[in-house]
């Protein structure tokens, strides 16, 4: 019985023992985290846990020694970039402030193994950009966004430079021609004695209007008040002009005016031009569509070449001033086709349109600064017709013709300004009228009753017959 009391008391002990074994390894387990077993609890589903919490403060109320972890060792290589990298999170030392140090002691700090270093971006690492800063650093443009900037400043640039280089070219075309023509011992300088715009030495042979518009004036002769030139030169400073030139070409040209004296001038209605322009002219010209007429070749005589035609009142008229010296210089066949390219018209009247009645118009095409002396003989015209026109009287049945003309046209021209003026009363009598009854319209019952009666009243008393009073003696 004895010995059965002593084995169950043996067996006893042994349980007690292996329970105070087991409680001893179950607190070791807890407050030292043995290496041994670290497989074992990454197993487990609380690592989660564990790894997502703070470390606890190093130094405890209890009794434990404080711990002193080395500080982790920084690579030497960057390490290549992993899931568990990405995925790793900076703990937060607030998560779990609420814990009770009494009761968890000596947890041990996570810290990144070589496996899986935590990798924290420096902002004062050069080589780690912030994209902070990113969004302040302005980005290049590439430079075909600026298509339409550079097309603009190029075209802006090309007409400034076509401006300056035609306004340019144009003076120095209209200098060389004063200078051929109006400097000394040239024909102007021979035939007038007053050349250019002002008076004295000084003054400027030519006045600029435009940038393409040149005028020339020179007076001091016989038979006429003075000669007016102007140059009408093609617009080189205009860029869009000088595109739309060379599409459709045009030339530089010069009109000259020469106004007559009223008694030097008899009645003489002649022109000369190219014959399609001739006909336009007499179509356009009043004086030539009211006195003249195209004037055919006469028989027996020498004539201008077939690409002119001549307007003119009468035969009598184009033949004298047709003349054998202007026929060999220019209107002739040969010199014609030498000099005729220059030529474009010439209208001589009495009878112009304008506050200048009397007047010789040419019109001539410019040439080149090269070129301008084939043009010599064109202008040598002007004087030649100025001392013709001036000493030429017409015939006395050619005088009976054209003025029997003038004074059916001064008729016509009564009629018309008649016409006129009996339009312009009617329109005043109309609106007077207008005017009236409008007048009337705003007026009362009673002024309009009264407004009747005296016009009736005046309308009877001038009816009635007038009775002389005369007194008996």
């Amino acid at each position: 019985m004895n010995l059965l009391h002593l084995s169950l008391f043996s067996v006893a002990l042994i349980s007690l023992l292996c329970l105070h074994h087991h409680r001893v390894l179950a607190s070791s387990h807890f407050e030292g985290f043995d290496g041994e077993d670290d497989d074992d609890i990454s197993e487990d589903p609380t690592e989660l846990l564990h790894h997502s919490l703070p470390p606890p403060p190093l130094v405890t109320q209890s009794e434990s020694t404080v711990l002193d972890p080395e500080p982790p060792t920084k690579p030497d290589s960057k390490p290549d970039p992993s899931p568990t990298q990405t995925g790793s999170k900076k703990p937060s030392s607030t998560s779990f402030d609420y814990w009770d140090e009494d009761e968890f002691e000596g947890l041990p700090e996570n810290e990144p193994t070589e496996e899986s270093p935590i990798v924290v971006p420096s902002p004062a690492d050069p080589q780690t950009p912030d994209p902070e800063e990113d969004t302040d650093i302005p980005k290049k443009k590439n430079p075909s966004s600026y298509t339409v900037e550079i097309v603009c400043v190029s075209i802006l640039i090309t007409y400034l430079i076509n401006y300056f280089v035609g306004k340019r070219d144009n003076e120095s075309l209209a200098l060389s021609w004063a200078s051929k023509f109006a400097l000394k011992d040239a024909i102007f300088e021979k035939n007038f004695s007053l050349l250019g715009v002002g008076e004295g030495d000084d003054s400027p042979l030519l006045l600029k209007e435009a940038t393409n518009v040149f005028k020339f004036y020179a007076s001091g002769r016989r038979y006429c008040h003075g000669l007016l030139a102007t140059l009408e030169l093609k617009s080189r400073h205009d860029l869009i002009s000088r595109l739309f030139n060379c599409v459709v070409p045009c030339k530089d040209e010069v009109s000259l005016e020469v106004y007559m004296n009223d008694e030097a001038m008899d009645h003489v209605v002649f022109a000369v031009a190219r014959k399609k322009a001739a006909k336009g002219m007499h179509k356009e010209m009043r004086d030539l569509q009211r006195f003249g007429g195209m004037v055919a070749a006469p028989g027996g005589r020498k004539w201008v070449t077939e690409e002119l035609g001549v307007v003119s009142e009468s035969k009598e008229v184009a033949g004298d001033m047709i003349t054998d010296v202007v026929l060999d210089q220019v209107f002739g066949d040969k010199s014609f086709e030498k000099f005729g390219k220059y030529f474009i018209s010439m209208h001589f009247s009495d009878q112009h349109p304008g506050k200048h009645r009397k007047m010789l118009l040419f019109k001539f095409v410019l040439p080149d600064a090269k070129h301008m002396d084939d043009m010599v003989r064109l202008i040598a015209l002007i004087p030649y017709y100025i001392d013709l026109i001036g000493r030429y009287k017409l015939s006395s049945q050619a005088r009976n013709k054209t003025d029997g003309a003038r004074q059916k046209v001064a008729q016509e021209a009564y009629k018309e300004l008649e016409s006129v003026r009996q339009e312009a009363l009617q329109r005043k009598k109309a609106e007077k009228k207008r005017l009236l009854e409008e007048a009337e319209a705003k007026l009362s019952g009673e002024a309009l009753r009264k407004k009747e009666a005296k016009e009736r009243a005046r309308q009877m008393k001038k009816s009635m017959p007038k009775v002389k009073m005369s007194r008996g003696h």
